[in-house]
């Protein structure tokens, strides 16, 4: 029909969204979004198909865009976050001084990370688009999600019955092209008390559904010569419980008892990755099918050794092929370029078949690794540059038994039926698993000694949908990552990353199943004194 035709049709969705959004109140009256415009949606001439804005909780404060982004692509919703490449626009709408962007950049902020707020204020928002292929279905998922995700129940008597609803019918033009009568009847914030108590998983989510805290404060750079492990309270020692290793990433797991430690973290831990053609890195986000790929390494016999079922197994050697057939690529994992070598075509034949598309395995290259994937960790000294294989964010991934066991009750509970803790750890992807008595103390330390190895606490790890994802069978369920978020209040925070400094032995060292995790707390954390004589820690 023409531009002005698609046009009146964007703008019309454009506006129908902004209308809704505007009126959406929470049981106390503060309103659920910040929208950010010059106009009031009154004409599309001088205004776009765009509404850009940013998620509130019941008190006003914003939540992060990271946050929203991660919840929205659970309902397979796309939105793009940040300043947009438009830093004016952004500190003219957000109130950011020039000062701020620089203090933002002293704290680690940079363009396309997920740093969403610092000290508590945004350093960006959220935008959603429409175009011609946009219908009003669309509009209404995207309004549906904000609703299942911030709206309790309670929230959703006053204003859904109301004016809200009014307004879902009256803001669809009468001659738009696009909608039908039956399409104005189509009121999605009338929710029934049906759907309530179906998605009662979902509306309880809303109210806890909250930004992560700031950063992490920063760690000391070396441990103490005459530091000392904290106390517990009752005195029993933190021990490892497992150790998982993935040395291709986003695959399955494969459990050891005990394993060397290299430069990079545990040896061969995701030192290979699955690319599609472009060469970018795949993961279980994409391919959910990825964790049905097991891999096993065999030290003594020199191979890593890949299964699946209904596949023949096929071996791939611990050797790096550096000779002249070695095909040298470069690849992306993360936004991070990194140099690999290809693992031949019966290794992506393997994959392509068991995938269902072409693919490759591709390896990192050990004679490219310290100038490849270096990251300056937050937490560690500036002029600490630590080599990583093909992780996010570090080396090592920590979480504690206390803390899925707290978890599980309550995901248990909003699903009704009975979890086993096995499943959820391995929903979280660690390498270490230790047994703390108490949940979540692991975000209290600073540093931990595990046996002669001595780690660094960076941060917390921030999840995604990938948790999401059942490792056995490969099929999601939204349900864990919106039951994380509210039984964390304020944050989608579970286990924490590790480094440790370069080993200068020849001889790597070995993490065992078993050995004493010996924490130092963070300086602004109070010691627990023990009770008694016989509470004393070992040194």
């Amino acid at each position: 029909g023409g531009m002005e035709n698609i046009k009146q049709h964007t703008f019309s969705l454009a506006h129908y969204t902004y209308t809704v959004l505007s009126a959406l109140k929470y049981a106390n009256g503060a309103p659920v979004v910040r929208i950010y415009s010059d106009t009031e949606f009154s004409n599309p001439d001088v205004q776009g198909p765009v509404i850009n804005f940013n998620v509130l909780d019941e008190n006003g404060e914003v939540i992060g865009f990271s946050q929203v982004d991660k919840m929205a692509s659970l309902y397979n919703i796309h939105v793009r976050t940040g300043c947009f490449c438009n830093t004016g626009a952004c500190q003219m709408h957000l109130g950011i001084s020039n000062e701020d962007i620089q203090r933002n950049l002293q704290a680690g902020h940079v363009c396309g990370d997920g740093i969403d707020l610092v000290d508590g204020r945004p350093t960006g928002s959220v935008r959603i688009s429409f175009g011609y292929m946009s219908s009003f279905e669309d509009a209404q998922t995207f309004l549906k999600f904000i609703i299942a995700t911030r709206l309790s129940k309670s929230d959703t008597e006053i204003p859904f019955q109301s004016s809200v609803t009014k307004l879902m019918t009256e803001s669809v033009p009468d001659d738009h092209p696009s909608f039908t009568s039956a399409d104005k009847l189509y009121t999605i914030p009338h929710i029934s008390d049906t759907q309530l108590k179906n998605n009662s998983s979902v509306t309880k989510t809303a109210v806890n559904w909250q930004p992560p805290e700031a950063e992490a404060e920063s760690v000391r750079a070396a441990l103490s010569e005459t530091a000392v492990p904290t106390c517990r309270r009752d005195g029993k020692p933190i021990t490892v419980t497992n150790i998982y290793i993935y040395p291709i990433k986003s695959c399955s797991a494969f459990e050891v008892t005990e394993w060397p430690v290299g430069n990079q973290g545990l040896l061969y831990d995701r030192n290979w990755m699955v690319v599609n053609q472009n060469g970018v890195c795949m993961t279980q986000k994409q391919e959910p099918r990825l964790c049905l790929v097991n891999p096993s390494i065999d030290l003594k016999k020199k191979v890593m050794v890949i299964q699946a079922e209904g596949m023949d197994p096929i071996s791939v050697s611990l050797e790096e092929n550096i000779g002249k057939e070695a095909v040298i690529c470069e690849s992306k994992v993360c936004s991070h370029r990194v140099k690999t070598y290809d693992c031949g075509e019966g290794t992506a034949g393997w994959f392509s078949l068991f995938l269902g598309h072409p693919c490759r395995l591709i390896r990192q290259s050990s004679d490219m690794k310290n100038m490849s994937h270096q990251k300056n960790t937050k937490g560690l000294t500036s002029a600490t540059n630590i080599s990583l294989s093909l992780v996010n964010e570090a080396q090592y991934l920590l979480i504690n038994v206390a803390s899925i066991l707290q978890l599980k009750e309550h995901i248990s509970a909003r699903l009704a039926e009975t979890l086993e803790i096995e499943e959820l750890i391995r929903r979280f992807r660690a390498n270490i698993v230790i047994s703390a008595p108490e949940s979540f103390e692991e975000e209290e330390w600073a540093e931990i000694s595990i046996g002669a190895l001595r780690f660094q606490v960076v941060g917390p790890c921030t999840r995604c949908q990938i948790i999401c994802i059942d490792q056995q069978s490969g099929e999601r369920n939204k349900e864990f990552l919106q039951s994380l978020s509210a039984s964390r209040g304020r944050k989608t925070n579970f286990g924490v990353y590790l480094m440790n400094q370069p080993l200068h032995s020849a001889l790597p060292d070995i993490l065992s199943v078993g050995s004493q995790v010996l924490p130092v707390l963070k300086e602004n954390t109070e010691i627990q004194p023990p009770t008694s004589s016989e509470e004393k820690c070992s040194g």
